[in-house]
C-alpha cells in the first residue's frame, strides 16, 4: 500500500508540479514571507536538481530521441484522460454537479472512442476538459495551504498540497486496476508512474532549461512561479474577487499547453510538473 501511495504521489505530483510560463516574475521577494524553511528547501532543491540533471534529462532525452511528436501526443493524451475520474469527483465534492457529469462524460468517450485517451473526442465535441483534485476542493472550501515546501523528488509543495496528493492516488483508475493482481501490482503502478514523469518532464524540457538560464537564482525563481500561480487558484467560497496578475502560468490543468502538464511542477523534479504532478494532477495533452 506504501509503495501505490508513493508512486501514484509522485505521478501526481509531477503533473501538478510542471507547466508552461511566459516571462521572469517580476519580485520574486515578495514570496519569502511564505519560505519558512528555506534551508531546507534549499537543500532539497539542489538534491533534485542533481537527480535531474543526471538521471531523469538523460533518460528524458532519450525518450524524445526515439519517439516523434505524434507518439508524445498520444501518450500525453491517454495519460490525461486518467485523470478525469479524479476531476469528476472533486467537482462533486466542490458543488460543480454539470462539470462533474462532463468530466465522467469525457473518460467514458475518451476511453473508447477514443481508444483509451490516446485521442480527444470529446473535446472535439466541445466537452471541455477541466483537472481538478483533492487540493482544488480544499481550497475552495477555505483551507489553509501551509509554508512553501520543497519535497525530496516531488519538487515544489505545501502541506495542502502534499496531503492532497495523497488522497487523489486513490481516485486513479490505474491505482484500482492494479489491485485485480498482487503478482504485478507493483509493477504496474511504478511502471505508471515511471511513464507519467518521463512524458511530463518531456513536455518542459526546453522550458525549463531556459527559466534556468534566464534565472539569477532559480531556486528563488522557481518558488516564485509555483506561490504564484498557487495564488492565482487559491479562491475560497468566503473571497472576495482576486487580483491575479501574474508573470506565470503553472495551470497544469491545461493540459492544451503543458501537459505543458500541471502541474504540476521540474526539471521536474528540482521543481513540478509538476510543472505539476498533479496527479491538482495534472495535465497531460
Amino acid at each position: 500500500m506504501s509503495k501505490k501511495i508513493l508512486m501514484s504521489t509522485a505521478a501526481a505530483a509531477v503533473l501538478f508540479l510542471t507547466a508552461s510560463c511566459a516571462t521572469a516574475p517580476a519580485n520574486p521577494s515578495e514570496f519569502d514571507q511564505y519560505d519558512r524553511f528555506e534551508t531546507f528547501n534549499r537543500a532539497v532543491f539542489k538534491f533534485n536538481y542533481e537527480v535531474d540533471k543526471y538521471v531523469i534529462k538523460p533518460v528524458t532525452r532519450g525518450y524524445r530521441a526515439i519517439t516523434t511528436p505524434f507518439v508524445r501526443e498520444r501518450v500525453n493524451n491517454a495519460l490525461a484522460n486518467l485523470l478525469e475520474p479524479m476531476s469528476s469527483i472533486n467537482q462533486v465534492l466542490q458543488g460543480e454537479f454539470k462539470q462533474s457529469a462532463v468530466s465522467l462524460g469525457r473518460f467514458a468517450v475518451n476511453s473508447t472512442l477514443g481508444l483509451a485517451g490516446t485521442f480527444d473526442v470529446a473535446g472535439a465535441w466541445g466537452w471541455k476538459k477541466e483537472v481538478s483534485g483533492f487540493d482544488s476542493t480544499l481550497a475552495k472550501w477555505c483551507v489553509p495551504d501551509g509554508p512553501y515546501l520543497v519535497l525530496p523528488l516531488l519538487g515544489p509543495s505545501t502541506p495542502r498540497s502534499a496531503a492532497s496528493l495523497i488522497v487523489d492516488a486513490y481516485t486513479e483508475p490505474v491505482y484500482w486496476a492494479a489491485q485485480n493482481d498482487a503478482n504485478y501490482k507493483d509493477k504496474i503502478m511504478w511502471g505508471s508512474a515511471a511513464v507519467v514523469y518521463i512524458a511530463v518532464r518531456e513536455k518542459t524540457l526546453d522550458l525549463m532549461e531556459d527559466l534556468e538560464r534566464n534565472s539569477v537564482d532559480y531556486y528563488a525563481t522557481m518558488r516564485t512561479a509555483y506561490l504564484q500561480n498557487r495564488a492565482k487558484k487559491n479562491v475560497c467560497i468566503n473571497s472576495d474577487a482576486q487580483d491575479v496578475n501574474y508573470d506565470f502560468d503553472f495551470g497544469i490543468e491545461d493540459e492544451d499547453e503543458v501537459f505543458d502538464a500541471e502541474e504540476t511542477a521540474a526539471p521536474v523534479l528540482p521543481q513540478h510538473k509538476q510543472s505539476d504532478i498533479m496527479i491538482d494532477k495534472a495535465e497531460i495533452k
